[in-house]
C-alpha cells in the first residue's frame, strides 16, 4: 500500500514526461532511481536518496550509470528453499539485488520481463 501511494505520483510523471525530450544525465533517469528507491527500501531513505540524486543532476557533477544503493540483509539458504514454487518451474523476477561490499548493495532492474509472456 505505502509503495503504490510513493510510486503513483512518480509513473505519473513519468507519463507526462514521456512526450517531451529527454534529457536526464545519468542511467537510470532520476524518476526510475526514485521509483526503484521507493519499491525497495523505506519512503524516509528512499526520499533522501533520491533528492540527492536530484541535486546531483546538473552540470556540476558527473554524469553516467548511477543505480541505486541499499542496504539488504540476503535470507538465509533454507529460506530460499521454502519459497521456491516447485509447480511452475519459473520464479518472476522484476529486481537483482548485486553486492557492492558487504552492506551496500546495487538495484539493477531486469529487462526480461517474462511476465508479459
Amino acid at each position: 500500500m505505502t509503495k503504490k501511494f510513493f510510486t503513483l505520483p512518480i509513473k505519473a510523471y513519468q507519463y507526462i514526461s514521456r512526450m517531451t525530450p529527454g534529457n536526464c544525465r545519468y542511467y537510470p533517469t532520476c524518476s526510475e532511481y526514485a521509483k526503484w528507491q521507493f519499491e525497495n527500501t523505506n519512503p524516509a531513505s528512499a526520499f533522501i536518496s533520491s533528492a540527492l540524486r536530484i541535486l546531483r543532476c546538473n552540470q556540476f557533477f558527473k554524469s553516467g550509470i548511477d543505480y541505486p544503493l541499499i542496504t539488504y540483509k540476503p535470507p538465509k539458504l533454507s529460506i530460499l528453499k521454502t519459497n521456491i514454487n516447485y509447480d511452475y518451474g519459473k520464479m518472476d523476477i522484476k529486481y537483482w539485488i548485486v553486492p557492492k561490499d558487504k552492506k551496500y548493495y546495487y538495484v539493477v532492474k531486469d529487462f526480461n520481463d517474462h511476465r508479459t509472456k
